[in-house]
Formats: structure tokens, sequence, C-alpha cells
């Protein structure tokens, strides 16, 4: 299965939309991206994961560097993970949850929620 990357704006926010699988093989798109919004000036970004089947450790690790881009230039980064997303359930909620890492991202649970500018960052438990 392929990834795709979709972009949209909201307000201030820059959301990008991933589809498939995030893995050694796509997870350099996902980083190719962030790094190209934060290149154009943008600083706050989505990573919209609801569409993720499958996500390993690698595609994980996009996630943290991305996290540590954007705090790096005084950016955010917001998750948008679902309880229940793609086909059954959240694979990238429960991967993340597995290694630990779950609780270093602002999670919501849709774009409205996630580009809502008087949001508190939400760190999960």
């Amino acid at each position: 299965m392929t990834l795709t990357v979709d972009e949209a704006e909201h307000g201030s926010w820059t959301v990008l939309g991933i589809q498939g699988e995030l893995d050694l093989v796509s997870s350099p798109v996902v980083r190719r991206r962030v790094h190209e919004a934060v290149a154009d000036g943008r600083r706050d970004v989505v990573l919209d994961l609801s569409e993720v089947l499958f996500c390993d450790s690698s595609g994980v690790g996009v996630l943290i560097a991305s996290r540590r881009l954007l705090h790096s230039c005084r950016g955010r980064l917001r998750l948008i993970l679902p309880a229940r997303g793609a086909v059954e359930g959240s694979h990238v909620n429960r991967v993340m949850s597995a290694l630990g890492v779950r609780r270093l991202f602002a999670v919501y649970p849709d774009v409205p929620a996630a580009t809502r500018d008087d949001n508190e960052e939400q760190l999960s438990a």
C-alpha cells in the first residue's frame, strides 16, 4: 500500500493528512513534507493520522523528529489520533502507547479540535 499526504490550511494551521502505511519506506515522505512546511515559514502543523493503517518504529521516529523540529523553531505540532480510526481502531494510537511515546504529543480527535487556537496543548496521560 502506498502513502499519500494531502495538505490543507485551517487558519494558522497546516494540516497534513496522511493515508496508508507509515513505515521504513514511506516515512521519509512525511519527514520531507514537515520540513517543507517549516522551510515555508509555517510553524503550526497538524499531522492527521486517522487514515494510517499501519505504523512501525520508523514512522514513530518521524513523528518524534517532527516534534523536535517544530519545538526547535518555536512551533507547535498536534496529532489527530482518534480512538477508532482507519479500519478497526487507531493502529498508530496503539503503537505509540505501547512504545510509551504517546504522552509526548498534543493529541486531538479531529481537525476542528486540533486547529482551534484556544486549545491548551493537550498532552495525553
